[in-house]
């Protein structure tokens, strides 16, 4: 099927595209189109007119200060290639290396798959486990919205139709800080949308536990965090035995979704097995050997 006709801009400058928004309450924003482009064939959504903003420039970049700042047309085999990122973020490189397949890598973009705001997506969960921060932009100004209060429902975020999401912000981790990402995928691999992902970070001091996120994906209608691991890890040593014993409580509090892809009991099993995974290789990057790359554990 293909979409009905619709307007084409590739306006040069962030302005003239918010500005295109403003006053154009049926157009969309196009950054990799891996999944509005699918959604119009088939005519779940029918813009009138699309804003692409690859000839925007300064959109593309990633920069690094206190945080990484990861641009609106930054795709995913960037983020998921960048060293930075690699070193400072963990969870969120892995998550972007098993995104969709080459294709979607090479064209999406992580702001987008923010926006889109799909509860399978794997990005999502690692932005929230970071405590990253989603830069909205429109006519009015901007707004930092932390990533906790970004994801509402299904399909639905905190981005207002007359807002650009220009940027994510991450903090860069510090010593005997660590993360990673775990996950099952539809396809029987680490690739395509997750039946469940897992990401986890977690802070040590003097070797015991100070600080812990662990964010699920594919469970529910937005990712989400399983504060009850938060809670059952904080002060121990972070044995294997203490975060087998935090990860059984992965999916306390969770309305499970089941769906063709696996029943609430399986998806309990692989929330609680992945966030094991997840935390013991947080847990072994928070205190690595001198030398070793955050990514070789």
């Amino acid at each position: 099927m293909y979409p009905r006709p619709f307007r084409y801009l590739a306006p040069g400058g962030i302005s003239e595209a918010l500005s295109t928004l403003a006053d154009d309450e049926d157009s969309r924003i196009l950054a990799g189109g891996m999944s509005l482009i699918p959604m119009m064939k088939m005519r779940l959504l029918r813009p009138g007119t699309l804003v692409d903003l690859r000839r925007i420039p300064g959109v593309d970049t990633i920069t690094e200060d206190d945080t990484l700042s990861i641009g609106a047309m930054v795709r995913h085999h960037r983020v998921a290639a960048d060293p930075r990122i690699r070193h400072h973020a963990a969870a969120l490189a892995e998550a972007a290396s098993w995104t969709g397949d080459a294709q979607v890598r090479n064209r999406g973009t992580l702001c987008g798959s923010l926006a889109h705001g799909d509860a399978a997506a794997d990005q999502p969960a690692a932005v929230l486990a970071l405590q990253g921060t989603i830069t909205a932009r429109s006519t009015s100004g901007a707004r930092n919205i932390p990533a906790e209060e970004f994801f509402l429902d299904l399909f639905t975020t905190a981005l207002q139709p007359a807002e650009i999401l220009t940027e994510v912000a991450i903090p860069r981790s510090n010593p005997d800080e660590g993360s990673a990402y775990e996950k099952v995928g539809r396809r029987g691999t680490r690739e395509g949308f997750a039946v469940v992902g897992v990401a986890a970070w977690v802070r040590l001091v003097d070797g015991i536990v100070d600080d812990v996120r662990v964010a699920l994906t594919g469970v529910g209608f937005t990712p989400l965090l399983a504060k009850p691991v938060r809670d059952a890890l904080v002060t121990t040593d972070a044995s294997p035995t203490a975060v087998r014993n935090a990860a059984s409580f992965a999916t306390d509090g969770v309305h499970i979704l089941a769906d063709l892809h696996g029943s609430v009991a399986y998806k309990i099993h692989l929330a609680q097995v992945l966030t094991g995974r997840a935390l013991q290789r947080a847990v072994a990057r928070a205190r690595p050997p001198d030398g070793v790359s955050p990514l070789a554990i």
